[in-house]
């Protein structure tokens, strides 16, 4: 599977798509986005920080794992650092696939394991 992981500290800008083959059935994209409320806290945004050597790593481990299970084509993972204010994305997912079965479950784990054990902290 064909992985892209990149961290940017300025708003996330999502790349044209572009199909590797006439086999994609599906392209999943998602969006984290900062919400202004935070439990019962009001939030002009979150600032996120990240040990980047260890959580690109265990980005690329999670992720190649999960395109042997799910056997998707590609994935493109941005991550924003910094001061996100609200109603903006944090986090941006393009999952490529010959199905959406495959597409959604790769992505639905690769959110929980990204929230599980990959160094990037939020601080509201």
């Amino acid at each position: 599977m064909e992985m892209a992981i990149h961290f940017t500290h300025e708003p996330i800008v999502i790349p044209p798509e572009t199909l590797p083959t006439r086999e994609i059935g599906a392209v999943l994209e998602f969006r984290g986005i900062v919400r202004e409320r935070e439990g019962e806290r009001d939030l002009a945004g979150l600032h996120y920080e990240a040990y980047e050597p260890m959580a690109r790593r265990r980005l690329e481990e999670h992720l190649a794992e999960l395109g042997k299970v799910h056997g998707c084509a590609s994935v493109l993972f941005i991550h924003r650092l910094g001061w996100v204010p609200v109603g903006e994305a944090s986090l941006y997912i393009r999952v490529l696939s010959a199905h959406r079965g495959e597409a959604l479950a790769l992505l639905a784990a690769a959110v929980n394991r990204l929230k599980q054990d990959v160094p990037i902290w939020k601080v509201a």
